[in-house]
């Protein structure tokens, strides 16, 4: 029996009961009856069998990680907590470099000091007095604290928590800094992560320095959205996110150098993995790989075998003892059921496609030569085996959180694993003796930027197609997922030979159903309006027909808005819109159009000649310019019209000056008696401006102005427009308190039908003209 491995993952169990089931005041007296039954179970079973053993081994785990939840929440979070919400003078200690924020300013993570002998992780937020710092300098100001658990704007999150991090700390006024004479030995790996990435970008191209910075350290400041995005659909997101496979990499060289097995081999292997830990920032990504690694090198220096399954769960099991609130972290999560599903799948899956491969029984030839060619089938069999394995049971986690399946990540790993691994390892040395020697640097420079350009090029290309990726918003998209694992299940429970033909080509016709069906509903009805959830923001699809509209594209959603409207076009199987209507410059309805214009093609935009000076006027001028999108700038009424019955009427600004609310454009979508009308962020002033122009038609559809803002979608409009549903675009628990409830209380009034993205997601209207 694997003592070790149902202790760990019985503590394991009861650390995520307790954070997912919020069971705070209810720790210490769960711990203690678990205990209790503990010890009766001790003095009940008292013949020594497995069924006991197994018994106390289970309770005594959860009552062990009960109370080892409730006593770390009592040292380092209680502290934390005691702090929350009040402005004061904080001494901390600078434990990493400063950041550069968005906003000028510097985000830095501390060790501070709470009211209590605890020290607690914090990030502080400062101007630019905070450029200058570096690890071990004290510091010392008046700060206002707000607890980690969320954001600002009060939405509970679990981001800080789950990486450690208790307190956030707005910096106020003066920054009293003392800088130690010498540095400190605790601080050594992070200046010795300074150099490596200082190194990296010395020696590389600028091109691709940032990606390999990425690679090597999982520092992905330098990524662009783009290819971020890129690598998410193409399901390798897990490459610029240091990792068990990186550290892998580093050991598996280390192996082939030293020897396997060997203790020497283990107690290097072990020093190099504590010493990149710390040059890699001790993420909590790095330390799970470490973990991992740390556990199977152990084995052979206490004389045992390796045990996955023990090894995993102790890992687990150890880094919730560090900090139980990572059980709330989707990284945990998914490096841990990656793992499982190797260990669980990958070596059946393996040795059936050597089995098919005629491979199974093939000795190892003596010759050198004839070894490294036929290593490349075996190295193909074993990367597709280890990803289909990985993949089983993130797929499901993956699907929950983010709401997308990467359906190309089996043949984007076959052709990246072997060039991100001696990419991995090239960037490290040469980042390091750039660091160390730069005068030797450039002779393996270019080896390694040609197999940088080579995977950015793999991962560009393979993120292209439409059904690279495949958005799970689509109940049939989901019903599709649930078809592949309800096959898997059958295939593994079946006994005898299977045919794989059989359940292969069952999830391939449900795949071509599944889209089939999504576009097929997204076109009925003559007209169609989704509006997307982008967060606090707006982007709505309008559907004349087969004529697409997209008005506006921008928001705060985790996703770049651009990214979720080409989504959701790509999975009706369109990369491409008829025309785009930016209402106004605001980052909340145009900050994603950037993205969306690298990632679906588009006939034509139309744009209000406004705020000249306006950077992201600007940049949207130059992304249409880059790919030849011709740009009208609507200075008088413009109609487009698609077809006989369908039409699309474009406002200009109703007010020569004012608030750039006031500056934007307004489009009217009509089929035959069909009409919707999108306001942008019009206010009262203008839209009774927009009614004095021309009479506005009776509307089946309202996109409510300003999200709901209580100075919009006023009485006179909607006494003109009588629209029967009106449509909100807001995020959930906004700064801003959209919607409104004067707003919705003058909708409600008008009998209009409410719908609102904050609580439903993505909203999907489908019209069908009455010809009766």
């Amino acid at each position: 029996m694997r003592i070790l491995a149902v202790f760990a993952f019985s503590f394991s169990a009861a650390v995520f009961a307790a954070i997912y089931g919020g069971l705070d005041a209810l720790l210490l007296p769960l711990g203690g009856a678990l205990v209790v039954a503990a010890a009766a179970a001790g003095l009940i079973l008292r013949q020594k069998s497995r069924r006991r053993a197994q018994i106390l081994l289970v309770l005594s785990g959860l009552a062990c990680g009960l109370l080892w939840t409730s006593l770390y929440m009592a040292l380092f979070f209680r502290p934390a907590q005691a702090l929350d919400g009040r402005t004061v003078r904080l001494s901390a200690t600078v434990a990493d470099w400063p950041q550069e924020s968005d906003h000028g300013g510097h985000t830095i993570v501390v060790r501070a000091k709470t009211e209590s002998w605890a020290e607690v992780t914090a990030i502080l937020y400062t101007d630019g007095q905070g450029a200058g710092l570096r690890p071990g300098d004290r510091i010392d100001t008046v700060a206002h604290c707000t607890l980690g658990d969320r954001t600002f704007a009060g939405e509970r999150i679990t981001y800080y928590t789950a990486k450690g991090v208790f307190l956030r700390a707005q910096a106020y006024g003066r920054l009293e800094v003392e800088r130690p004479s010498s540095v400190s030995p605790q601080y050594y790996a992070a200046w010795a992560s300074r150099a490596l990435r200082t190194g990296i970008d010395t020696a590389f191209p600028e091109d691709v320095s940032g990606f390999i910075r990425a690679l090597v350290t999982g520092n992905r400041d330098s990524l662009t959205d783009e290819f971020t995005t890129s690598l998410e659909r193409t399901g390798l997101s897990h490459t610029v996110a240091v990792s068990g496979m990186h550290l892998a990499f580093l050991s598996g060289l280390l192996t082939y150098l030293l020897g396997r097995g060997r203790r020497s081999t283990a107690l290097l292997t072990i020093a190099w993995v504590v010493l990149f830990c710390g040059i890699a920032g001790n993420t909590p990504s790095v330390l799970r790989a470490a973990v991992m690694v740390l556990m199977l090198q152990f084995a052979p220096l206490l004389g045992r075998e390796r045990d996955g399954p023990t090894s995993l769960a102790t890992a687990l099991m150890l880094l919730l003892w560090l900090n139980p609130f990572s059980a709330a972290h989707i990284g945990l999560q998914l490096s841990f059921t990656s793992v499982a599903g190797i260990l669980l799948i990958s070596d059946r899956v393996q040795d059936w496609l050597l089995e098919r491969l005629g491979m199974g029984e093939w000795e190892r030839p003596k010759h050198r030569a004839v070894r490294y060619l036929r290593a490349a089938p075996y190295f193909l069999v074993s990367t597709l085996s280890a990803t289909l394995g990985a993949s089983v049971l993130t797929i499901p986690l993956v699907a929950l959180h983010f709401n997308i399946v990467s359906l190309i990540a089996p043949a984007a790993n076959l052709l990246t694993l072997w060039a991100i691994g001696l990419l991995f390892l090239g960037g490290l040395g040469t980042g390091a003796l750039a660091a160390v020697l730069p005068g030797l640097a450039p002779v393996l420079v270019p080896l390694f930027t040609w197999l940088a350009r080579y995977l950015q090029w793999v991962v560009d290309l393979l993120s292209r197609p439409a059904l690279a990726a495949l958005p799970l918003e689509s109940v049939y998209h989901r019903a599709w997922l649930v078809l592949v694992y309800s096959l898997l299940l059958v295939s593994m429970r079946m006994k005898g030979r299977r045919p794989l033909w059989m359940p292969v080509a069952a999830g391939g016709l449900g795949l071509v159903l599944a889209v089939a069906l999504t576009r097929a509903t997204f076109y009925l009805g003559d007209m169609g309006v989704t509006v997307l959830d982008v967060g606090q923001g707006q982007s709505v699809l309008v559907r004349s027909r087969g004529y697409l509209t997209l008005v506006d594209c921008g928001g705060d959603s985790r996703d770049d808005p651009g990214d979720v409207a080409a989504d959701h076009l790509q999975s009706i199987g369109r990369s491409d819109i008829d025309l785009l209507v930016v209402s106004h410059y605001h980052a909340d309805h145009a900050n994603g159009i950037p993205q969306l214009l690298r990632r679906i093609d588009v006939g034509e935009i139309a744009l209000p000649d406004v705020e000249g000076d306006s950077p992201l006027r600007a940049e949207i001028l130059a992304a249409a310019e880059a790919k030849g999108i011709p740009v009208r700038f609507v200075r008088k009424e413009v109609r487009f019209c698609p077809s006989r019955k369908d039409r699309i009427t474009i406002s200009p600004p109703m007010m020569a000056e004012g608030t750039v609310n006031e500056l934007g454009l307004t489009v009217l979508a009509t089929h035959g008696e069909l009409d919707v009308l999108i306001t942008g962020d019009m206010e009262r002033e203008g839209e009774l401006r927009l009614l004095s122009q021309a009479p506005l038609p009776r509307i089946e559809v309202l996109v409510a102005g300003h999200h709901g803002s209580r100075t919009s979608t006023s009485p006179e409009l909607l006494e003109a427009v009588r629209p029967e549903l009106a449509l909100f675009s807001v995020g959930p628990d906004n700064r801003y308190g959209h919607p409104a409830w004067e707003t919705l209380d003058r909708l409600d009034r008008a009998g209009a039908k409410i719908y609102r993205t904050d609580l439903y997601g993505t909203i999907e209207v489908h019209l069908k003209e009455n010809l009766s």
